[in-house]
């Protein structure tokens, strides 16, 4: 559609132009034909009235090589503006082309780029969970493997007070056996652990036996084993505290078989 467009304005504007050279081509040959119709020996008229001039006639021929001669700068100005329009649409294909391979190579780039840095991304993050995980293997074959025991319990009553006293004795190397704590408590307290002898000598001296074993305040703090309650009603306190003293005196409360 454009190269008939450039070819109707380039039209018009040479058809005045053409006009003007066929009007210019016409008057030289008709002054061409009048040149050669006017006799070689004639001779110069000096009076009279001036002859008319003859009307210039053209043949054929004439005619003809001018209408060739014209057709032919027409057709020659046609194919230049052909050859122009044809450059101009190779140059514009030429430069679209050139700007789509650009933009296509861009994108490839980019692309290329952003899988790149995904790469390193993907490499930094196996990295540390690599370097993690080996540090975790690491810590894990470097602390030893604690074993967790659950917390022994113990009933609330004699059997579970003699029973807890004797684990605490064990740990602390104090000796004693089950029986030998059982037959002392039952004789001192009848294993009541809030007893307290308000009629012996010590008593009378105002430091009374008190607890299932029947410790004086002097003594229960003298002996006390740590890690048990300070108060001498507590049970398993009153009772490691009386094992201990004996421990001491007789070698173990198991030696004891009377008041002590």
């Amino acid at each position: 559609m454009p190269k008939k467009i450039l070819n109707r304005r380039y039209s018009r504007a040479l058809t005045k132009q053409h006009k003007v050279a066929i009007a210019g081509v016409c008057a030289l040959g008709a002054a061409a034909v009048a040149l050669t119709a006017v006799p070689s020996n004639a001779e110069t008229v000096t009076t009279g009235a001036p002859a008319a001039a003859a009307p210039a006639a053209y043949d054929s021929a004439t005619v003809k090589e001018i209408k060739g001669t014209v057709t032919d700068q027409l057709a020659g100005q046609t194919v230049k503006l052909d050859a122009i329009a044809a450059k101009n649409k190779a140059q514009v294909d030429a430069a679209k082309q050139a700007a789509a391979k650009q933009a296509a190579d861009q994108a490839a780039a980019a692309k290329q780029a952003a899988a790149k840095k995904a790469a390193v991304q993907a490499a930094v993050k196996k990295a540390a969970q690599d370097r993690a995980a080996k540090e975790a293997a690491s810590r894990s074959a470097q602390r030893p493997q604690v074993q967790l025991v659950a917390a022994k319990t113990y009933a609330n009553n004699l059997d579970g007070w003699i029973r807890q006293a004797l684990d605490i004795m064990k740990a602390k190397g104090i000796p004693g056996s089950y029986h030998g704590l059982h037959k002392n408590i039952m004789r001192e307290s009848s294993g009541n652990p809030m007893a307290i002898n308000d009629w012996d000598i010590n008593a009378i001296n105002g430091i009374p036996s008190k607890g299932l074993l029947q410790v004086i305040p002097p003594t229960f703090k003298a002996y006390h084993v740590p890690g048990t309650s300070w108060n001498i009603y507590d049970p398993v306190a009153n009772i490691t505290a009386a094992a201990n003293y004996a421990a001491d005196r007789y070698g173990s409360i198991d030696n004891v078989n009377s008041a002590y």
